[in-house]
């Protein structure tokens, strides 16, 4: 099982943590809302995690530009 880190504007592969098993707690999942768990987990049929989160190119960019929170995606 992997747990698999991506970022949601660009979808950049931002890392991967391979473990036989893991607890949400571990992780920080055990944190989120339901409404931001559907968000940003999901899980495949091989049993990986795949999680969106935010890369740092694209979180500096969102610092400088703030205006840019209005898009799902990001080009840098």
């Amino acid at each position: 099982m992997a747990i698999n880190y991506f970022c949601r504007h660009c979808g950049t592969n931002i890392g991967s943590i391979e473990r036989s098993s893991i607890y949400s707690d571990q992780i920080g999942l055990h944190t989120l809302t339901n409404e931001e768990r559907q968000e940003m987990v999901s899980y495949e049929s091989n049993g990986d995690i795949h999680i969106h989160s935010i890369c740092e190119d694209c979180q500096e960019a969102l610092d400088r530009n703030p205006n840019l929170h209005e898009y799902d995606y990001l080009i840098h």
